[in-house]
């Protein structure tokens, strides 16, 4: 009898102790392995999704900065529950859920910043008019740009890049807040930024300390203030609800078309105009690898280096990048599938697709394994539980 009690307490064991794959299905973050978090949008059954994009660069391929795709928020610094401080009550929309501290460590290198003059300095509002009110003033610029430089000196691997939507009327009021951030010493030159072509290796930008990349919505800047205007370098497709049709990918009015391959980097925004948490979870699945592939047509077959999204923490974000990725470094369907220092182009066996039963709604061509990896955890759920009724009537 206790030979057979041992038995079954072993085989039980480890399903106990075992936590869920990627697509399995699951009600909290514990129920899931080390580096993904539980998901579900909208009441729909969570699965476990990743907490972060793959580093591209742990297969052992050194590319040029544009062959790499980065995760990006969109109004970064916008964060649910902030506290202006100015004290007033904040009047305005939200976007994202965490710390621009917060992001980095989960993989965000591309921060989307809206600045302006405010109380004689530079401040973070989401206004309109181009001014900036104490019900839409979020902090001092200052404030995040030290957070950002606290993560670049303790990872000097890693490389960030910031988009400002620019209201500093203020002569040099950029350059000041920089300054004083410390960032300077990491400053990507734009006098070294390619006008027309590849950008250098990105192991290269790493080791010459070229570790942020500024870009401003005002062209006179990069003469008066030495600050990159980012559509001399960057196509980006239309934002808010213009930019959600997955059949076209559209230039925003700023850019040059979507097809200019002389601007060397491409951006894909994909968020609504105003942002709702539970929509933006539905869109950060399956909708926005679907977009991710319309606009690579539209982009003179070239992937996003920048994918911008609103709440990047509900839905599944990080997947779009990894497709990217995974087309750009080893010529794959998605960065899981490459194999390190191998040839371009081998990869591993992608999982059979997911049947139409899913609990997780998804498209042609995406890479989710929801199904299996949550049938075998369902099966695990009730493996454990027969072994435990054997135990009590044995």
């Amino acid at each position: 009898m206790k030979s057979r009690l041992l038995l079954l307490l072993l085989l039980a064991t480890p399903l106990l102790s075992s936590a869920a794959r990627l697509g399995a299905m699951c009600t909290a973050d514990s129920d899931c392995d080390a580096g993904l978090r539980c998901d579900g949008c909208s009441g729909q059954q969570g699965v476990c999704v990743r907490i972060r994009p793959y580093d591209p660069r742990s297969k052992g391929r050194d590319l040029p900065f544009n062959e790499y795709s980065w995760l990006t928020t969109h109004n970064s610094f916008a964060r649910q529950g902030a506290v202006s401080a100015t004290g007033t009550p904040l009047l305005t929309f939200t976007n994202q859920q965490d710390s621009i501290t917060s992001q980095l460590n989960n993989g965000v290198r591309g921060l989307m910043l809206d600045m302006y003059d405010f109380e004689n300095d530079v401040w973070l509002c989401h206004s309109f008019g181009g001014q900036c009110f104490n019900f839409t003033a979020f902090q001092p610029a200052i404030n995040v740009l030290r957070e950002i430089q606290v993560f670049l000196e303790a990872n000097p691997s890693e490389v960030v890049t910031i988009f400002i939507e620019d209201y500093v009327r203020s002569t040099n009021g950029l350059t000041r807040v920089f300054n004083a951030s410390g960032l300077m010493r990491y400053w990507y030159p734009v006098d070294q930024m390619p006008r027309n072509g590849s950008w250098p290796l990105l192991s290269s930008m790493i080791n010459q300390n070229h570790r942020l990349l500024v870009f401003t919505s005002i062209a006179s800047k990069e003469a008066s203030e030495g600050i990159a205007y980012e559509w001399n370098y960057v196509v980006e497709n239309q934002y808010g609800d213009e930019g959600l049709n997955s059949t076209t990918c559209p230039n925003r009015t700023e850019s040059s078309p979507m097809d200019t391959t002389s601007k060397s980097l491409v951006l894909m925004n994909y968020f609504q105009e105003n942002p709702v948490g539970s929509v933006a979870c539905s869109n950060n699945l399956s909708p926005l690898v679907s977009m991710l592939g319309t606009c690579h047509n539209y982009s003179a077959n070239r992937w996003a280096n920048f994918v911008a999204v609103d709440f990047y923490l509900l839905g599944d974000a990080p997947e779009a990048v990894n497709v990217a990725n995974g087309h750009m470094v080893c010529g794959c369907d998605n960065f899981a599938y490459c194999r390190s220092n191998a040839t371009f182009g081998t990869c591993d066996v992608p999982p059979p697709p997911p049947p139409s039963s899913s609990p997780r709604s998804t498209t042609p061509g995406s890479t989710s394994d929801a199904s299996i990896t949550g049938g075998f955890y369902m099966l695990s759920k009730v493996a454990t539980f027969s072994g435990l009724l054997l135990l009590e009537f044995i």
